[in-house]
């Protein structure tokens, strides 16, 4: 039984069910990792602060998967003196495995966070997020920890539990959950894409969600607007989420890498540094659910570059040109749509920027690219990187080739995501955003 499509779609319906916290001193505590792409949504939902709560579980010595406790953030521990009393622990038993485990969970915490300072959940309402239970015993751990970091208030969220943990579960004041079966599976049997995720993702997301919230499908307070939108092409009709700022002077159309999507926490990075540089963006599915399983489709750059293309005639024709310059971001078979579209006789693209991307599947269309152009490759990508320079020889348009030293394919090396953001942002303003100097053209250079 596939009740969401991936841990995103969890996310916002359970956003939903949480609404009536809205407005209340809430933080919103995602499980890292698979609880953080659905904590990012809720938090969205509910306009609050986004945190992770890193927690380990302190096993018994001579039998670890019996836990005796567990600890969390600022020293926070909480034994169960009966299992210890009944194995026997001694104090320094106890203390050598609380020293291994802080010494891990210090490890993750600095992965996950970055230097960011953890949210004080002092007096406040703390809404621990999963993507789902099993067993219940890493749910039953962060609330007893969220509760010893001084939550007034702990909620777990959850879109799918057992029937029976939740019934069992006595640490949190209240428990949401979308699905409980009975008959219980695994939880990523109720889901349609449960791919693992990331800790560059994780990252990711947290930095995203520290940018300022906006109000979905409404005028913000700044004049801002973000909305869920549908784009027709004429055959079928494809999903996109729209961010446009008060005054938009340029926005970015996204065309994504196969496996990926406009919900993919890279591209939701991506564009939350661009907002922080004054541009609108819109993310957009280029195929259906449907047709993404024959992935001859994936690499059609012909059929994608057309919808992309449909996209930016819709945009242009629902905003009456308020949506200023527009520029295209592609991320690897994206990069060749992207491409493809920008070289339409009559396409007004001002700007395009590829990320690991595969310019070289536009080739036949490359030398007719009139729009400025970066390609920013990893300096670890070597098969794409080749590919990359191998497709600047053939561009007429000015051009310029970015490497991002250490990084892979997908950059979730530490600081290589951000590094790419930025550049990218950079050639956006410059050649989207008006300047009173004027716009000088780049070298093609490397």
């Amino acid at each position: 039984m596939v009740a969401f499509h991936d841990r995103p779609d969890a996310g916002r319906r359970l956003g939903k069910r949480l609404a009536p916290l809205r407005g209340g001193d809430v933080v919103v505590l995602g499980l890292p990792r698979g609880g953080v792409p659905v904590a990012f949504e809720v938090a969205k939902a509910l306009e609050a602060p986004l945190d992770v709560i890193v927690v380990r579980k302190l096993g018994v010595p001579f039998q670890p998967e019996v836990a005796m406790g567990a600890i969390g953030e600022g020293n926070v521990r909480v034994l169960d003196q009966r299992t210890i009393s009944m194995a026997r622990i001694s104090q320094e038993d106890l203390q050598q495995v609380e020293r291994q485990e802080r010494a891990l969970l210090e490890s993750r915490v600095a992965r996950f966070r970055q230097g960011r300072r953890r949210v004080d959940l002092a007096g406040r309402t703390a809404v621990i997020v999963d993507d789902g239970i099993a067993t219940g015993s890493t749910a039953r751990v962060a609330c007893q920890v969220a509760r010893r970091q001084g939550a007034a208030k702990v909620i777990l969220a959850v879109p799918v539990a057992p029937a029976r943990a939740i019934v069992e579960l006595k640490e949190p004041d209240d428990i949401v959950c979308l699905l409980s079966p009975q008959d219980f599976q695994a939880v990523g049997y109720y889901y349609h894409d449960f791919s693992p995720t990331e800790d560059g993702e994780v990252v990711q997301l947290l930095d995203a969600a520290a940018s300022p919230p906006y109000q979905r499908g409404v005028q913000g307070g700044d004049g801002s607007l973000e909305d869920d939108v549908e784009i027709s092409d004429g055959r079928v009709v494809l999903p996109g989420s729209l961010y446009l700022p008060a005054r938009c002077d340029g926005t970015v159309l996204f065309a994504h890498g196969s496996g990926s999507s406009r919900h993919s926490p890279r591209n939701r990075f991506v564009a939350s540094v661009l907002h922080g540089a004054g541009l609108g963006t819109l993310l957009l599915d280029l195929l259906t659910p449907e047709e993404e399983v024959n992935r001859a489709n994936v690499f059609d750059i012909g059929l994608l570059a057309r919808r992309l293309s449909s996209a930016t005639h819709w945009l242009e024709a629902r905003h009456d040109g308020s949506a200023g310059r527009i520029g295209y971001f592609g991320a690897s078979t994206g990069a060749g749509a992207a491409l493809w579209a920008a070289a339409e006789p009559g396409a007004q693209v001002a700007a395009v920027v590829s990320r690991g991307g595969r310019p070289d599947l536009a080739s036949p269309r490359l030398a007719a690219v009139k729009a400025p152009t970066l390609l920013i490759v990893g300096g670890a990508d070597t098969q794409v990187l080749a590919l990359n320079r191998q497709a600047m020889a053939r561009m007429q348009a000015p051009t310029r080739l970015e490497i991002v030293p250490g990084a892979t394919h997908l950059f979730e090396e530490p600081g290589t995501l951000a590094t790419a953001a930025t550049l990218a942002a950079d050639w956006f303003r410059q050649y989207l955003l008006p300047s009173p100097v004027g716009r000088s053209m780049p070298e093609a250079r490397e």
